[in-house]
């Protein structure tokens, strides 16, 4: 079970996600780290839980504004991440791997149409590229209304055929809200789709969590709140099989 510390970055400073509403998040607050600098952040998870990996999320490139450059690059050469700044295509795909990134997430949040994630794959073909399939209290999140209408099980099967093998399953109403991650929807796609790692994102609370989504057939997990308040500390991390 991979357990993948997340960074939100808004306004240069890593923050306390909540229920995805992006508005009201506030710098973070956290038992392992004093501020909310983000490359401190990331060197203090690495050493307080021996994590190397990290998933960043650029709310601001999200949003459409720009993007934290300087600091992805910055985090790059703290740690192995995986970075969703808003990406749907090439050439910022190719800016993020430029910047360090070891994997770039396309959410469907942001991805313009279907067809824009096969010709990512068709032009960026060996390029390690992450399918997120965003979404909030169940619904999925896009801008493409034939997308936006469909179930993450009927979204996965559509833009599973450009290739990519790594997805993250993330509920923004879940995240740091507490309320335990979705399994039933896990073990939904972990049955039907066997040859997809998935990482699942959204309500970690503790280790039994964790346990639950590796018996659903999750790889990973994104988790914020938990390594910050203490919930999940290197013990716990340690004992996971």
């Amino acid at each position: 079970m991979r357990v993948i510390p997340v960074i939100d970055l808004k306004s240069a400073a890593a923050v306390h996600a909540v229920r995805g509403e992006r508005e009201r998040y506030r710098p973070l607050r956290s038992e392992i780290v004093a501020g909310s600098d983000p490359v401190q952040v990331a060197r203090a998870v690495r050493k307080a839980l021996e994590l190397d990996e990290l998933y960043v999320a650029d709310l601001d490139a999200i949003a459409g504004g720009p993007a934290n450059l300087a600091i992805i690059a910055a985090l790059a050469r703290e740690a192995r991440v995986m970075v969703d700044a808003g990406v749907s295509g090439v050439a910022e795909a190719r800016r993020l791997l430029g910047l360090g990134a070891a994997r770039v997430v396309i959410g469907t949040e942001t991805l313009t149409h279907q067809a824009a994630l096969k010709r990512l794959r068709a032009e960026l073909a060996d390029a390690p590229l992450v399918l997120s399939l965003d979404q909030r209290a169940g619904r999925l999140l896009s801008p493409d209304p034939d997308l936006a209408r469909l179930g993450a099980a009927e979204a996965l099967h559509r833009l599973g055929s450009s290739g990519v093998r790594e997805v993250i399953v993330l509920d923004l109403a879940r995240v740091g809200s507490g309320s335990g991650p979705d399994l039933a929807l896990v073990r939904e796609l972990s049955a039907r789709f066997p040859e997809v790692e998935l990482l699942a994102g959204g309500g970690v609370r503790d280790v039994a969590d964790l346990n639950a989504l590796a018996e659903a057939g999750a790889a990973g997990a994104l988790v914020a709140t938990a390594l910050h308040s203490g919930a999940i500390g290197r013990d716990e991390l340690r004992a996971l099989g």
